[in-house]
């Protein structure tokens, strides 16, 4: 269960980008990965491609930024996201929105957040939703600290 989700800044690597699709849209069905050789055979199981455990650490710890289209796109094909999402012109606008919506609604439907709390917090007048607001970047910002500035 994941602690935080942080976004993902226009300016991220390629390595903090395959590291937060990793650690935030893994597709359910996939069983969570371990290491790297079970991501790179989960990714290819999905997709049909063949990527190797080498070329998983690789893009993990940015020793190669300039892979192959193809394997960007198993990457893109297999966390459900635009190839935009790593750096090609998309004409589909902002991707970063777009993605923490999608894992807060895989959170939802995995039951890591309820759904009752999104309600109320929709119902909420502003002001009360001005201090929730508050109260999760301040609780964001302390979990960052504690975790050195990485993901949990």
């Amino acid at each position: 269960m994941r602690d935080h989700m942080d976004e993902v800044s226009p300016g991220a690597t390629l390595a903090e980008k395959v590291e937060w699709l990793i650690r935030n849209l893994w597709p359910a069905d996939a069983g969570p990965p371990r290491n790297n050789v079970e991501t790179a055979a989960a990714i290819a199981r999905a997709t049909g491609e063949d990527i190797s455990s080498t070329t998983v650490w690789k893009l993990r710890t940015g020793r190669q930024d300039n892979p192959q289209l193809k394997t960007l796109t198993a990457l893109a094909t297999f966390f459900g996201v635009p190839i935009g999402f790593f750096g090609f012109p998309s004409e589909s606008g902002p991707i970063g929105d777009d993605l923490t919506l999608l894992a807060l609604r895989r959170d939802v439907e995995h039951g890591v957040i309820r759904p009752e709390v999104l309600r109320a917090l929709v119902d909420l007048s502003p002001e009360a939703r001005w201090v929730v607001d508050e109260m999760i970047l301040g609780a964001a910002a302390a979990d960052r600290r504690r975790h050195g500035g990485q993901s949990a």
